[in-house]
């Protein structure tokens, strides 16, 4: 039945443009700007912005905003660059703010 349905995976809240599959989701154990966040392995259908070094709670972090492809709302970060070898981890990976996104096919 599963595949009937579809991937479950994430989108937009604003415009449902999807954003991300459930699978990817390394940790829900994040915290974005305007509260929880998750952190994903991939992410499509999305902009990134310019790198801009800045400092998070883990340390100093080289990221880039990340938009939707649609309609340009700010959903969360993608991480370019981790200074601290304890979170090297985290480099090309995308912050997605659980405010910004939605559930589909669940």
């Amino acid at each position: 039945m599963a595949e009937l349905i579809g991937p479950r995976l994430y989108s937009c809240c604003n415009c449902r443009n999807h954003i991300s599959l459930h699978d990817d989701i390394i940790s829900k154990a994040f915290q974005g700007r305007n509260g929880r966040a998750f952190l994903f392995s991939h992410a499509m259908n999305v902009v990134v912005g310019p790198k801009e070094d800045r400092h998070l709670l883990t340390g100093l972090h080289t990221i880039a905003d990340v938009y939707c492809g649609d309609c340009r709302e700010v959903l969360g970060w993608k991480y370019e660059r981790a200074y601290e070898a304890s979170q090297k981890y985290k480099e090309g990976k995308f912050i997605l703010e659980k405010s910004k996104i939605v559930k589909e096919n669940w």
